[in-house]
C-alpha cells in the first residue's frame, strides 16, 4: 500500500513530465516548422498545416474508439464555419512563421490579447479592470516597437502577422462560443473539426500555398531529409496535441498561464539561437521586454477579483401572462459546460 508521502511524490513527477512534455512540444513545433521552411525552401505552409490535421483526424479517431472520447453533436454548418475561420487562423501563422523572423512571430501573437479583449467588449460585454487595460496598452506598446524597430521585417510579414492575430483572436472566441453551445470539450470539438480542415487544406493548400509563394507542391524537389523532416513536423503536431490532452484537468488556469509564459520566451530565445539574430537590435529587446512584462501583468490583473468580468444585465419588469400561458410548459435552459482553459487554439495547428 503507497503511502501519502510516497503518492504525493509520484503526482509531482507526473506533473512535471506533463508540463516538460508540453513545453517541448509546443516550443520544438514552431522551431521545426522554422527550420523546414528556412533550410530546405519548403513554402507550402497551407499544405503543411493539412498535413498536420490529417495525423490530428487519426488520432481523435484512436481516442475515440479507444473510449477516451465520448461520442458528441455539432451541426455541420458549424463544423464548416469553424474549419474556415480556424484554416484562416492556422495557415495565417504558418505563413507569419515563414516570412517573419521566429522573435517578431512570437511577439506578434502576443497581439491575441488586445484583439480578444476587443471582442469580448463588444460581443459578452466584459469589462477590464484600470490594471488589466494598463497590462493591454503595455503589450501594444511592446508589440508596436518591434514593428517598427525590426529591420527585418517585410510588408507581406506585416500583413501576415496581423491576418494571423485577428484570425486566431476570432477563433479563439468561436471555440469557447461552440464550447458553451453545444457542451464540447476541447477534444470532442477537435475531432468534429479536424477532419474537415484536413480535407479543405489538402484540396486547397497546395492552391493557396501557389498564389502565395508562386511555388507548386507537386514541382517541389524532396529529399530524404526534408521529407523526415516534414514527417517529424506532422508528428510533433501529434505530440502537441496529445501533450494538450494530458494536461487537460490536470493543471489550473494560473498554471496555464505560467506554461505560456514559459514557452514565450523559450521560443524567442531558441529561436534567436537557432536562426540568428537578423532583425536584433536594442529597441527590438527593449519592445519584446515590454510584450512580456505586459502578458505577465495581463495575466495576473485579469485572473484576480473584479480584473475581468460582464456587465451587470438590466432587470426586465415582470409581464402578465394569461391562463394558457401560465399552463404551458416551460423549456429549460441548456447550462454553459465549463470552457476547457486550454481550448484548441494551438492544437494541431504546428505554430505552437
Amino acid at each position: 500500500m503507497e503511502t501519502p508521502s510516497v503518492s504525493r511524490h509520484q503526482k509531482l513527477v507526473t506533473d512535471v513530465l506533463s508540463w516538460v512534455f508540453n513545453v517541448v512540444t509546443s516550443v520544438g513545433i514552431i522551431v521545426v516548422n522554422k527550420y523546414l521552411m528556412t533550410h530546405y525552401n519548403f513554402t507550402f505552409a497551407a499544405t503543411l498545416t493539412g498535413l498536420h490535421f490529417i495525423m490530428t483526424s487519426l488520432m481523435t479517431s484512436a481516442l475515440r474508439l479507444s473510449g477516451y472520447l465520448e461520442p458528441s453533436q455539432l451541426p455541420l454548418m458549424e463544423q464548416v464555419k469553424f474549419a474556415l475561420t480556424a484554416n484562416v487562423s492556422i495557415v495565417g501563422m504558418n505563413v507569419s512563421l515563414m516570412w517573419n523572423s521566429v522573435g517578431f512571430y512570437q511577439i506578434a501573437k502576443l497581439g491575441m490579447i488586445p484583439v480578444s479583449c476587443v471582442l469580448e467588449v463588444f460581443f459578452d460585454s466584459m469589462r477590464y479592470s484600470q490594471g488589466s487595460r494598463l497590462s493591454v496598452l503595455l503589450v501594444l506598446l511592446g508589440v508596436a516597437t518591434c514593428t517598427i524597430a525590426d529591420s527585418s521585417l517585410s510588408a507581406r510579414g506585416m500583413v501576415a502577422a496581423a491576418v494571423a492575430v485577428c484570425s486566431t483572436a476570432l477563433q479563439q472566441y468561436y471555440v469557447q462560443y461552440l464550447q458553451k453551445k453545444y457542451r464540447l470539450g476541447s477534444f470532442d470539438l477537435l475531432s468534429h473539426t479536424a477532419p474537415v480542415q484536413a480535407g479543405t487544406l489538402i484540396l486547397l493548400g497546395p492552391l493557396i500555398d501557389w498564389l502565395l509563394s508562386g511555388a507548386r507542391f507537386d514541382s517541389y524537389d524532396f529529399s530524404v531529409p526534408s521529407v523526415l523532416c516534414i514527417g517529424l513536423s506532422c508528428l510533433i503536431a501529434v505530440a502537441v496535441n496529445a501533450s494538450q490532452f494530458i494536461c487537460i484537468g490536470r493543471f489550473t488556469a494560473v498554471t496555464f498561464q505560467g506554461l505560456g509564459h514559459m514557452k514565450t520566451i523559450c521560443v524567442l530565445v531558441l529561436g534567436y539561437a537557432l536562426f540568428g539574430l537578423d532583425g536584433l537590435s536594442a529597441p527590438v529587446v527593449i519592445g519584446m521586454l515590454l510584450s512580456i512584462m505586459g502578458m505577465v501583468w495581463y495575466g495576473n490583473a485579469s485572473s484576480r477579483p473584479g480584473g475581468k468580468e460582464k456587465l451587470p444585465v438590466a432587470p426586465t419588469l415582470p409581464t402578465t401572462t394569461t391562463d394558457s400561458e401560465e399552463k404551458a410548459p416551460l423549456k429549460s435552459e441548456p447550462r454553459e459546460a465549463p470552457v476547457s482553459a486550454l481550448g484548441i487554439e494551438k492544437v494541431a495547428s504546428g505554430s505552437g
